[in-house]
């Protein structure tokens, strides 16, 4: 059962969907995604455009913190996202495979290996969620 805020944007319209993005695994320990190539996510040279890299790995972990946290009435949110490029993707797909480092009461932690579709690191991700209720305090100061 969601307890968190109401969804606003329809995944279709999001960002997510915008750019294509599919999740195939999502769990409080690790998650999987992956994003077609295609124009749309290239830079003008042909390469994937490093966003692309820092989007999906963000998008990925906040889905897998999310689904964590939400019974508790806890939302989970982007804290932080250092990503580092290893080698250009042109053409396939680009895989993400998260797995999360530290389950704290306020942050969690996660790193991204991006590969290609042989299986090459592409780039590498860091994120930190922040995680936070759903529903701020209420009340005000005296």
């Amino acid at each position: 059962m969601s307890v968190g805020p109401p969804i606003r944007v329809a995944v279709e319209a999001s960002l997510d969907g915008t750019l294509g993005f599919e999740a195939i695994e999502i769990g409080p320990e690790r998650a999987r995604g992956r994003v077609e190539v295609e124009d749309r996510i290239r830079q003008p040279f042909g390469l994937v455009h490093g966003g692309v890299y820092a989007a999906l790995s963000e998008s990925l972990v906040s889905r897998a913190t999310f689904e964590a946290v939400n019974r508790d009435g806890m939302i989970a949110v982007g804290l932080s996202n250092d990503t580092s490029f290893i080698r250009p993707v042109m053409s396939g797909a680009v895989h993400a495979e998260a797995r999360r480092r530290h389950r704290g009461r306020t942050t969690w932690l996660w790193e991204v290996e991006l590969t290609d579709d042989d299986g090459r690191l592409c780039a590498l991700s860091r994120v930190t969620m922040a995680v936070r209720p759903a529903e701020p305090p209420t009340g005000g100061r005296s």
